[in-house]
This record gives C-alpha cells, sequence and structure tokens, in this order.
C-alpha cells in the first residue's frame, strides 16, 4: 500500500516549479545554440583498431539568426513570467 503512495508523491513533486537558476541555465544553453552551432569529436585506440565519431547541432535559433541575448530573455519570460535576474554569458 505504501509502494503506490510513492510513486504518486514522487510523480505530483517533480510537476513542480523549476528553480529560477535552473530556468536561466537551461536558457544559457539554448542561448549558445543560437549563437553556433555546437559539436563534439571523438578518436579512440582500441584492440579493436581505431574508432572515431562526429556530432554537429544546429538549432532553429541559429537557423533564424536569432540575436542570442534575445533568445534567453525570451526563454527565462517564458517559463518564468519574468525577466532573467543575471545577464547571459556566452
Amino acid at each position: 500500500m505504501r509502494l503506490p503512495m510513492t510513486v504518486a508523491m514522487t510523480l505530483l513533486l517533480s510537476c513542480g516549479p523549476t528553480s529560477p537558476e535552473a530556468v536561466m541555465r537551461a536558457c544559457a544553453e539554448r542561448a549558445r545554440a543560437a549563437a553556433a552551432p555546437t559539436g563534439a569529436v571523438a578518436v579512440g585506440i582500441g584492440s579493436g583498431g581505431i574508432s572515431s565519431s562526429l556530432s554537429l547541432s544546429v538549432s532553429g535559433d541559429y537557423l533564424r539568426r536569432r540575436d542570442p541575448h534575445d533568445v534567453y530573455e525570451a526563454c527565462v519570460r517564458d517559463r518564468t513570467g519574468a525577466g532573467p535576474t543575471r545577464p547571459l554569458v556566452l
């Protein structure tokens, strides 16, 4: 009987409001993606030989040439209903 109640409480708590700091971190990441494409390159050597991988991401905001500062401010306002309390640092 306690397990269903614990699961229900966990689900309810996970739907709660997000802290403004967490919102600003997420919105800063979105703004960085609007500033330039992001990517990663990995190279490794193992018993199977050389392996490599390449990853590239381009956001819709970047393709639309939106200003990263505008993206950041709009994102924070949409999620919190107020403007950012700290400036965007790219």
